[in-house]
């Protein structure tokens, strides 16, 4: 299984939302992308990685013990 990392700190959630969905577009099958949002100076990317991002490609969202990252796994 392949992996790769993305980290979006900084960013609005809009242009989040967008670069994670260019990445899981591209992304090879059978593949894990570690999303690093971070969580102290906000939930706003958090949140919108876990609970409202979507794509017909995403498998499962993997909560990681660090709260400041999410792993999408790929199909």
């Amino acid at each position: 299984m392949l992996f790769n990392t993305i980290d979006i700190h900084g960013m609005t959630a809009a242009d989040a939302k967008k670069k994670l969905e260019q990445a899981i577009k591209t992304a090879p099958k059978n593949c894990e992308i570690t999303v690093i949002h971070g969580y102290h100076g906000g939930t706003a990317l958090q949140n919108m990685v876990r609970k409202t991002l979507k794509h017909k490609r995403i498998k499962q969202k993997i909560l990681g013990l660090n709260n400041g990252e999410t792993i999408l796994v790929i199909e």
